[in-house]
This record gives C-alpha cells, sequence and structure tokens, in this order.
C-alpha cells in the first residue's frame, strides 16, 4: 500500500477537505458575561446555542484556545450515534431503569442534531445509516452476543442481530461471522458540522473569542493572557484538553486516537465491499476500531495507536507516528483485502477525555457557578448534544428560570470520580492495559476458543472499565 504521498497531521482529514476556518478575535481585555462557557468545541459550542435559544437576554461568551473545533470535534471518525460511556456503572450505583432513561436519551439525540442541524441550514453529509458492529474471531462473536443482549436490555429493541450471509450483504468485511446493528447512529463530516454549529451560535449573538488559553477556571473567574472573563457561571468544555488547566492535570486522562482516510475508491472498489447503506462501522476488538463510508467515497478509519502521551501532554497538530498509520493501514486490508493498494491520503491523531471510571459526566456545583461536561471516552459527537442541554437545564434551574427536567434527573448529572495516578504510575499503567489488549486482540486472531483472554479480563478490572 502506498503512503509516499500520506498528509500527516495538519489537524485532521476533515479540514484539508473543508478547509480552516477564517480566524475570530481574542479576547481583547477583561470582560463580564452572564456565562462563560470555556472549549470552543461541541459541547462548548451546544451548551451555548440551547442556552442563548432558552434564554435570549442572557449574555454568553465562548473563550478558544485556537479555534472552534480544533480539538476532538474537528478530528473526530464522525459517528453520530447512541453509545454512551459508564452506563454499565450508572446502573449499578442507580438502578437499572435509570440506565434505560439515560440510554433512550442517547437514541433520541441522535435524532435532536440531525434535527437542530436541518434547522439551522448545516450541511454535514448526514447519512442516517446506522451503526455496524463486526465480529471476526470466536471470542468476538461471544462478546457480539452479550452486547447486542445488553443493548435488548436497556430497552434498543429495534437492534438487529445478523450472522455472516446478512452482514455480507450490508458491508463485505473479511472474515465476519456476525455483527449487530442499530438504527441510532449516523455518519458526518465533523467540521461541517462544528463550522456549522459555531456560525449559527455567533448569529444567535453569541461572543465567541478563538486563540484565546484558558490557564485556570476559578469561581465567577476563566482567566486568560489576555483579561478575566468574570460571569456567575463557568462551564468548563475541554474534554482531553483539560489537563492543562491548573490544577486539573489528573482529572481527565487525555487518551489518543487516530485516523486514516484513503483516496476516493472506484466503483468498482464498492462494488466489491459493498456498504451501500453507509453505517458506520466498528468492531469487538478489545483495541477496537471505527471507520466510515465519506460522502466522497474515501473510507476514513481509525483506532488507539499511541495512547496516551507522558505528563498528559496533547499532540501536535495531529502528527501520527509512522508505526500508528501501518497499524491502521493493517486493519483497513484486514477488513478489505482487495484495497492493498489503495492510497492513502491522510493521516492523524488527537485526544479524548477519559474520566478514572470511564463515566462520562454532567455537572454543575450550586455553590460556586462553576460546571463541567465530558469524558466521552471517545463517543462524544452525540453525547456532547445531550450533556449541552443538560448543562443548560442544570444553569436555567440554578438560575431560577425553570424548575427540574427530565434531563437532569438523569443519572450522569453530578457525578464525582477520584482522580488519576500521578506519573509515572498513569502512562504504565495506560500503556500497559493497551499492550495487554492487543496481546489479547492477536491471540484471538489465531485461536478457536470462544473465551476472551483471562488477561484481557484482568485488564478491564484494573484500568476501572469493568
Amino acid at each position: 500500500m502506498s503512503s509516499t504521498n500520506t498528509v500527516n497531521g495538519g489537524i485532521s482529514h476533515w479540514y484539508a477537505d473543508d478547509g480552516l476556518p477564517t480566524a475570530r478575535e481574542p479576547l481583547p481585555g477583561d470582560t463580564t458575561a452572564d456565562v462563560c462557557v470555556v472549549g470552543g468545541g461541541y459541547t462548548g459550542l451546544w451548551t451555548a446555542y440551547y442556552l442563548k435559544k432558552a434564554a435570549p437576554f442572557l449574555r454568553i461568551t465562548v473563550l478558544e484556545q485556537k479555534f472552534c473545533g480544533y480539538g476532538a470535534s474537528g478530528r473526530n471518525g464522525g459517528w453520530l450515534y447512541n453509545g454512551i460511556a459508564g452506563r454499565d456503572r450508572y446502573a449499578r450505583l442507580h438502578g437499572h431503569e435509570a440506565a434505560v432513561r439515560l440510554q433512550q436519551a442517547m437514541n433520541a439525540t441522535v435524532d435532536e442534531v440531525i434535527r437542530a442541524a436541518g434547522e439551522e441550514g448545516i450541511d454535514a453529509d448526514i447519512h442516517h445509516g446506522g451503526v455496524l458492529e463486526v465480529a471476526y474471531t470466536p471470542a468476538q462473536l461471544a462478546r457480539l452476543k452479550d452486547f447486542h443482549a445488553a443493548e435488548l436490555s436497556y430497552g434498543e429493541s429495534d437492534r438487529t442481530l445478523h450472522g455472516a450471509r446478512e452482514t455480507a450483504e450490508r458491508i463485505r468485511v473479511a472474515g465476519a461471522v456476525g455483527s449487530s446493528w442499530t438504527p441510532h447512529g449516523a455518519r458526518l463530516h465533523p467540521v461541517k458540522l462544528v463550522k456549522g454549529l459555531a456560525a449559527a451560535v455567533a448569529a444567535l449573538g453569541v461572543t465567541i473569542h478563538e486563540s484565546t488559553p484558558v490557564t485556570e477556571i476559578k469561581p465567577k473567574h476563566a482567566v486568560t493572557p489576555y483579561g478575566t472573563v468574570r460571569a456567575p457561571y463557568v462551564l468548563r468544555c475541554t474534554e482531553g484538553f483539560t489537563a492543562a488547566l491548573k490544577g486539573q492535570r489528573r482529572t481527565w486522562l487525555p487518551m489518543n486516537s487516530s485516523m486514516i482516510a484513503t483516496a476516493p475508491l472506484p466503483a468498482d472498489a464498492w462494488d466489491t465491499i459493498g456498504w451501500a447503506g453507509r453505517e458506520t462501522l466498528g468492531d469487538m476488538a478489545h483495541a477496537y476500531m471505527y471507520a466510515q463510508r465519506t460522502a466522497d467515497d474515501r473510507i476514513a478509519l481509525g483506532g488507539r495507536g499511541m495512547p496516551y502521551r507522558f505528563g498528559s501532554r496533547t499532540d501536535n497538530d495531529g502528527r501520527t507516528q509512522a508505526a500508528t498509520v501501518e497499524a491502521l493501514r493493517e486493519i483497513l486490508v484486514r477488513f478489505f483485502p482487495q484495497l492493498t493498494g489503495v492510497r492513502i491520503d491522510h493521516a492523524w491523531s488527537g485526544v479524548l477525555g477519559v474520566p478514572r471510571d470511564w463515566c462520562a459526566t454532567v455537572t454543575l456545583d450550586r455553590a460556586t457557578g462553576l460546571g463541567w461536561a465530558g469524558g466521552y471516552v471517545g463517543s462524544g459527537v452525540a453525547t456532547a448534544n445531550l450533556a449541552a442541554r443538560t448543562l443548560r437545564d442544570l444553569v436555567q434551574r440554578d438560575s431560577g428560570q425553570a424548575g427540574s427536567t427530565d434531563l437532569t434527573a438523569l443519572p450522569w448529572v453530578n457525578h464525582r470520580v477520584r482522580k488519576w495516578e500521578p506519573e509515572p504510575l498513569r502512562w504504565l499503567g495506560v500503556h500497559g492495559m493497551y499492550a495487554t489488549y492487543r496481546a489479547a486482540d492477536r491471540k484471538e486472531l489465531t485461536s478457536h476458543t470462544a473465551e476472551a483472554p483471562r488477561r484481557a479480563r484482568l485488564a478491564d478490572r484494573l484500568s476501572g472499565r469493568a
């Protein structure tokens, strides 16, 4: 496979395709607002959007360190789907029915994003084809069946389980022995969505300052090198970049995820692959992959790569290690051997936020006015929208503009978790965990047993995922 002309970094393929945004002005000095939102990704922009729509009189300021969509919102795999991190733990903590309500809210969120994008005239290449998750080893098939049964238990009655033949009728993944499909998912172009959302937020009268890194958040203050924004509510929406804030180094771990995008594939290649439904595609590996068929007929495919940088550092504009690009290429060819000679046009990376217990959360501290949302563990395209609407309701309830709502009663609201271990323990732990997962996946590819290696189950327990 040729990678000679592969663009490495440069934020993401999505920006290479749609262009970088026109820069907005940085914060000119000290100012005040009713609500200050820190972070110009999906969470921050959706929060500003819903707050301003609900209460047009609010003075809302968004502060973004680079430009809106620079982080995960402009680099992700374009999976708008109903997965949410931590659901099983919330079921244990709050009861099964509470977790069912959380899942139902996520199912509805897929439709809400599509609705809002349509209402605002945002053309984000959205195709509502659902999500197909495949298994290609006996152990993966066992996990797939357990996963499918769990989704049904949380009320997803419209999910379907497929054997090898029915899977191939959707997408011809080499060696696939089964799959699970849900209609609660869509393919989209991440950058077109975030750019359109930023424009819609600005048109509502929200002030957006870019090139304005926030160095510290404290009650009623967001501190930047250019001045301080004072506001009764300061909402942290920084996801994988949270560790850069003063006092937040161990709050959420910035997990690295990497992607490649092929050259556009010709019609005869798609004839052999199928994928006419343009479902988003995942698998049941421990170190799982995710992919989409783009609007211009590329395959964009991602996975973990190097999972974590020492000291919670983030990447340099998406540049990706050569070994990671090669590993993703190998996954692509394992899934679709007929693509052995296809060109890889772009490779990039980005970080996502991982709490110590792997649970996404939304919080508003009524005593301080500080709020935050995130820890999506890679499932943020839809979850950010639900989190934003929940933050809106929490702020409105706290300020006396509204009462409690169905969203403020969801079990992820005001969930607290301990911090990550100091270095070098967290570096050793994360790298050890993913080395274990990869070893387990390699063993499963050559084994005929339906039982996952014990080392993978141990890694789940030690990491806090189980």
